[in-house]
């Protein structure tokens, strides 16, 4: 399981440096939100989380999970999801001002 799970991680890490590193903004918008996903599962699936152990801790049970990484995963994916539309929202407008999609359509060659 563990094999499977950090292929997966590394998969999307992978993808997310790939589409980074793509000339057009979409790309690069779109790659840093596979990156941002890929360590929400890193941050999520490091915690060790067992499927029987309570997410809350109640007095008189053991084995119980740590809610602090839920909270973390919790709180990064609504900041990831403000992120990617202030990201999209530039790049609409860079489109909108440039006429073209390439990240650095402002330069002289």
């Amino acid at each position: 399981m563990e094999v499977l799970v950090s292929l997966s991680l590394g998969l999307l890490s992978a993808c997310g440096i790939y589409l980074m590193l793509r000339p057009t903004t979409f790309s690069v918008v779109l790659g840093l939100t596979l990156l941002s996903y890929a360590v929400n599962a890193l941050i999520f699936f490091g915690a060790r989380l067992k499927s029987t152990a309570p997410p809350l801790t109640i007095d008189g049970l053991s084995g119980q999970t740590d809610p602090l990484p839920q909270a973390l995963v919790l709180t990064a994916i609504v900041i990831g999801f403000g992120m990617t539309a202030y990201l999209m929202a530039l790049a609409l407008k860079g489109k909108a001002e440039s006429g073209t999609d390439h990240v650095d359509a402002g330069r002289d060659p």
